[in-house]
């Protein structure tokens, strides 16, 4: 029968693979026109060029609940079970958005809890966008660390109930899985880099200056003599506009020079 798992294909947390998904949703599939004919006799070779033709990720929809591609090669997968070294590879695909989606949502449902955390959560670093077909037969936009987002942290994908998986900090307290490495850290400690440098630079600076004897705030004498300077000019334009051919006008400028008024002309 087309519809029966491959006989050499392992059980999926003791039970047939196809049994992953839901009954209804199996039946479903196994009736849509795409599985019939697009489905039909895919190896784990040709189902990659299926995968590549994908333009929009999503469960059923419509009124008779219809299948998408997406979830008909999920369940191909499913029934042929590709080795784990092809499905690491849809998940490493930058050039095909949707192959990595597909190969990501078959490794949540099939594979250890320390290689869903190990391949999936790299995928947060990709924010390309996806269509994803909603349940009324609508598009939305969507995200790929969306999708991945989802896979992680819920129960339901895609109209599929996830298996359950153990907690991330549960893992590492195993020591089955090592701490998760944020993609900015590097960028992080080269920033902390800069600035410890930077203030060393600025030590160095004020001993250089303290070494050849010289201070960053200015030497009294040079103070006083800037002083002494300024009081001179200032004598000087005083006696500038207390001067007046007229007496009695350089006598009234000197008396508003001392009440700090204009000077006459």
């Amino acid at each position: 029968m087309a519809n029966r798992t491959d006989p050499t294909a392992k059980s999926i947390r003791g039970t047939n693979p196809q049994n992953l998904v839901e009954k209804i949703v199996r039946s479903k599939i196994y009736q849509n026109t795409y599985w019939k004919e697009q489905c039909f006799g895919l190896t784990a070779e040709t189902l990659v060029d299926k995968a590549m033709e994908l333009d929009h990720i999503g469960g059923t929809f419509g009124g008779n609940r219809k299948p998408t591609p997406f979830m008909c090669l999920v369940m191909k997968m499913l029934q042929i079970q590709p080795e784990k070294e092809i499905v690491i590879e849809f998940i490493r695909n930058d050039d095909y958005k949707y192959v990595r989606v597909l190969g990501a949502f078959y490794l949540r449902l099939t594979g250890t809890d320390t290689d869903v955390y190990q391949y999936l959560e790299p995928l947060y670093n990709d924010y390309r966008k996806l269509r994803q077909k909603l349940p009324d037969g609508r598009f939305s936009l969507t995200h790929v660390d969306e999708v991945i987002d989802e896979l992680l942290t819920k129960d339901y994908s895609c109209d599929i109930a996830l298996p359950r998986i153990k907690k991330r900090w549960t893992l590492e307290s195993l020591g089955t899985l090592e701490l998760r490495k944020s993609a900015l850290e590097e960028d992080f400690e080269e920033e902390e880099d800069k600035e410890e440098n930077d203030q060393l630079d600025d030590g160095m600076d004020d001993g250089a200056y303290e070494k050849v004897g010289f201070s960053l705030s200015p030497p009294p004498q040079r103070t006083f003599t800037i002083v002494c300077f300024s009081m001179q000019f200032s004598f000087i334009i005083n006696l500038f506009f207390q001067y007046h051919p007229d007496p009695e006008i350089a006598e009234a400028n000197r008396l508003r020079a001392s009440l700090g008024l204009k000077p006459l002309k």
